[in-house]
């Protein structure tokens, strides 16, 4: 291997690292307020509307940097996809924080139903903050927060996802040249957090 291809290399493996960092975390955040509130699911501890939403991020994440409804400086001005398309802003989420790890995120409510499995919430994140190369796919991704505690692939109105249907979303969003950006996090996830692409 040349050495640009062994830094290209490191350089995703340090991204999926962080990605699944915050993916830990926030699934056992999730997992410790349905334990706190001796409650089954989400919904059934709470989490129904923003201000819970808001509460839940600020008593089970450490919080560095609150942004409130303001996009910067949390998050980068500007991001792009894995085709170089331009995106612009990369979420349209209501509340925006940086944690201590240094992970900034855009999140809010987004209910797919009233299923055990369906979603609760949206976790937009970029594993570095307004740092680059602000790529989704690469330091930006859509999480999806379910009702029964699970982290997938936004995306998808419940969870567990297939594999099939992850592997679909990779290639009509994340890796398709056009404004869409999910479908990422659900590839790391069929590949075993490996950065494949």
């Amino acid at each position: 291997m040349t050495v640009p291809a062994l830094m290209q290399n490191h350089q995703r493996k340090t991204y999926v690292t962080q990605m699944h960092k915050f993916y830990n975390e926030l699934q056992q955040a999730a997992q410790q307020y349905m334990t706190d509130r001796n409650a089954v699911n989400l919904r059934e501890a709470g989490l129904t509307d923003q201000a819970a939403l808001n509460n839940f991020v600020k008593t089970y994440f450490k919080v560095v940097n609150d942004c409130g409804a303001t996009y910067t400086p949390c998050l980068a001005p500007s991001y792009r996809k894995l085709s170089g398309k331009v995106v612009g802003k990369a979420t349209g989420q209501p509340a925006f924080v940086t944690i201590a790890s240094g992970a900034s995120f855009g999140y809010g409510i987004a209910s797919s139903g009233t299923a055990d499995n369906s979603r609760v919430a949206i976790f937009d994140v970029d594993i570095n903050g307004q740092q680059g190369p602000n790529i989704a796919g690469r330091d930006v991704f859509i999480l999806g927060l379910f009702n029964n505690g699970i982290v997938d692939e936004y995306a998808l109105t419940t969870a567990p996802g297939d594999k099939d249907t992850r592997e679909n979303l990779f290639n009509t969003t994340c890796n398709a040249d056009n404004t869409t950006w999910h479908g990422c996090f659900g590839k790391l996830l069929n590949d075993n957090w490996e950065m494949n692409y």
